[in-house]
């Protein structure tokens, strides 16, 4: 029988290239979107691609409800992975900018994931997959409300997966480091709202080092940094094992962070992070 899997955030990046893969395996993908217009292009593609955006609840309920419509009411998995990140310190951010990356990273996907629960339940079995990051476990300067998103949804699938014991439910947190997507691009809109041409202690930092950065024509590629294809392949495994990890790390500055969190004081660590 046909596996079903609604992936969210797939104009672009993780989310496209996984539902691509997949349907490729023989999954029956429906791959969302938060605008209207991705989700035609993929249609175009062969996809089914029901609209679910994270901040709209009625949005979500009516994404899910078409998906569950085609599958006769049944879904094998769910990979959350629709997010956005927003660069620039800690203490620029004001609190409705918070707010709304909070109600995309975080509240949506709790949203989802609690309307799935009844339906993995009643068929006794399902994966939940959440893409997290290597800034889900640790931090790193000017990108406070990224972090604090990540680091939240770690806590929210330890519980969660400890909760769903028994249940023939797994869940399972998808951690990749650098990854060559469009996530710059996308937050470049962020920025420009709420921190660029700003009053600033952080001004010309913003000017010298995160602008140059954020706006190249040709970004640097960080240390380490793979292509989506690294990130689909531990997606595989944690939706083909009979005994899924709890963690899946992906590229090697995760690896690396693994293993300062767990070694070195926090002073050395944020030492090394600065």
């Amino acid at each position: 029988m046909q596996r079903s899997i609604l992936i969210t955030g797939c104009s672009s990046g993780i989310g496209e290239h996984a539902a691509f893969a997949l349907r490729d395996r023989g999954w029956r993908v429906f791959a969302s979107c938060r605008r209207e217009e991705d989700c035609a292009r993929l249609r175009d593609r062969g996809l089914e691609s029901p609209r679910i955006d994270y901040q709209d609840t009625d949005c979500i309920a009516q994404g899910l409800a078409e998906t569950l419509e085609a599958t006769g009411g049944t879904l094998d998995a769910l990979f959350n992975n629709g997010a956005y990140g927003m660069p620039g310190a800690v203490e620029d951010w004001p609190t409705d900018a918070w707010r709304e990356i909070f109600e995309t990273n975080f509240f949506g996907w709790h949203e989802l994931t609690r309307q799935v629960i009844p339906v993995m339940r009643k068929q006794g079995q399902g994966r939940i997959l959440q893409c997290s990051s290597v800034l889900g476990f640790i931090g790193m300067k000017m990108r406070g409300p990224y972090v604090s998103t990540k680091h939240a949804l770690e806590g929210y699938s330890d519980t969660l997966r400890m909760e769903l014991h028994g249940s023939g439910i797994k869940v399972v947190l998808i951690e990749p480091g650098p990854i060559n997507t469009m996530i710059r691009i996308k937050s470049q809109p962020h920025y420009e709202r709420w921190i660029k041409d700003k009053p600033s202690v952080w001004a010309e930092f913003y000017k010298n080092t995160v602008e140059p950065r954020l706006y190249a024509n040709s970004p640097p590629v960080d240390w380490g940094e793979l292509q989506c294809d690294a990130t689909t392949a531990k997606v595989i495994h944690a939706l083909d094992s009979p005994r899924p990890r709890p963690r899946y790390y992906v590229t090697r500055p995760t690896y690396v962070a693994g293993y300062l969190k767990r070694l070195l004081p926090t002073r050395m660590i944020d030492r090394i992070m600065r």
